[in-house]
């Protein structure tokens, strides 16, 4: 019962900690007027934040759904909302690699003292804010599946 209760606390304290990451990294992101140190790190310590937290919804989601825990996979897999919630986190996965491949090239480029490709932070500044709504989108989901709400 304690592992339960343990795994459901830390999932959803990853869904707070993802959402309030990815909304200051688009905020981060939306500050930028140039390549200042300071502004890029908030950027960067946003997304290593938000990094964390997407490990663990995975993590702690998939052992909640398919290790034994919970209601099972079989209940999951038939649930309308828990294809809602996948859905959208697929869509976050796939709105994200354009943000993390930038990163990942300012963090080299960081590295090696080089300047920084600031084209396109406007972008990614509503792009995290479209992953930040997202999150938000998926707790209610869960919340509708923690209910039994089954529109099928």
């Amino acid at each position: 019962m304690l592992t339960h209760w343990f795994l459901a606390a830390v999932h959803l304290l990853a869904f707070a900690m993802a959402f309030a990451a990815i909304l200051a990294r688009g905020t981060a992101f939306r500050g930028l007027g140039g390549a200042e140190p300071a502004q890029v790190r908030q950027v960067l310590m946003a997304d290593n934040i938000w990094g964390v937290s997407a490990l663990l919804l995975l993590l702690t989601g998939g052992i909640r759904g398919f290790g034994g825990f919970e209601k099972g996979g079989e209940y999951y897999l038939q649930q309308p909302l828990f294809h809602l919630k996948m859905g959208m986190l697929i869509l976050i996965l796939l709105l994200e690699v354009a943000p993390m491949i930038r990163l990942i090239k300012w963090r080299i480029a960081l590295a090696r003292g080089r300047s920084l490709d600031m084209s396109k932070v406007g972008f990614f500044a509503r792009v995290s804010h479209l992953q930040a709504l997202l999150v938000l989108l998926m707790v209610v989901a869960a919340s509708g599946m923690a209910r039994g709400i089954n529109f099928g």
